[in-house]
């Protein structure tokens, strides 16, 4: 698929999955206990809209850029749209501090902006280039960990978190053709490692048949409690298109279910590019 991110910043896909890590994010913060956040593709961080990588795509428009105009003011919500996105919009305001709307975080900034002073973040990049970025975003920050390694060799080295509670976002670029089996293998070894951990499992819907064996391997494996959530733009199975972003989730919070088909069934007419737009969200498993 080839999926530099920074030609990609702020396109539809990453509205719906930080929103959804924002929402996550929240939800843990409801307990006082300290998490951490382990995002093993984690990029540079703070992506510039006005760049000339995503200056070449201008993918931003058809996301972020159909929520928040250039001022930061959101389009007309819905207020069960309005209180799914609220976590997801605070971080990318704090972002753009002068009220204008210019960088775009990814997902390592909007998970440091939710953090409290107890939570921690651990960061994986393999990309020097991306590393050394993703390093200058958070130096000298106590609770940020960045380090420069295979995201597949932290999904299963990093679990459990020393504080026992927390989430997992994995999020690769599908350059590769094997990248739905790493995940499903990836995903399947740090389960048995850490149970009760949240997991987010990002994947773009454009080659179907790959999407159904995913989604049929981890329906397979007997791991409970699997959420699958999808939201496209387009007709689903339109051949060779990116057409709409998938999220499987692992042990979700409580109702998150219903938020995420409440937030979704919002976005899709906002995000969407014709009347084909849609959106679902099922139970992949249920409890063990």
């Amino acid at each position: 698929m080839n999926y530099r991110h920074a030609y990609h910043a702020g396109n539809f896909a990453d509205v719906v999955k930080h929103a959804t890590l924002a929402l996550l994010i929240d939800r843990l913060k409801a307990k006082e206990k300290p998490f951490r956040v382990i995002d093993t593709h984690a990029g540079i961080g703070l992506y510039d809209l006005a760049g000339p990588l995503a200056a070449k795509t201008d993918e931003w428009h058809q996301g972020i850029g159909k929520l928040l105009g250039p001022d930061m003011k959101p389009v007309a919500l819905t207020r069960r749209l309005s209180e799914a996105l609220a976590p997801y919009l605070f971080a990318v305001r704090a972002a753009n501090p002068d009220g204008r709307l210019r960088f775009y975080p990814g997902s390592p900034m909007i998970a440091r902006t939710l953090l409290r002073g107890s939570d921690r973040l651990t960061a994986t990049e393999l990309h020097p280039d991306d590393y050394r970025q993703l390093g200058e975003c958070f130096a000298g920050d106590i609770q940020v960990k960045a380090i420069e390694l295979d995201g597949w060799l932290a999904l299963g080295s990093f679990v459990p978190p020393k504080e026992r509670r927390g989430l997992v976002l994995v999020d690769p670029p599908y350059e590769q053709g094997d990248e739905f089996k790493a995940l499903a293998e990836g995903f399947e070894k740090a389960y048995r490692r850490w149970p009760t951990g949240i997991y987010a499992l990002w994947y773009p819907v454009k080659e179907i048949g790959a999407v159904k064996n995913f989604v049929k391997h981890l329906s397979d494996s007997g791991i409970p409690r699997l959420l699958g959530a999808e939201l496209w733009v387009r007709e689903r199975a339109t051949e060779g298109r990116f057409n709409g972003t998938g999220l499987i989730l692992c042990n979700p919070p409580y109702q998150l279910d219903k938020t995420l088909d409440d937030m979704l069934t919002g976005l899709a007419p906002i995000l969407g590019e014709d009347d084909k737009a849609g959106r679902r969200v099922w139970w992949i498993r249920g409890e063990a």
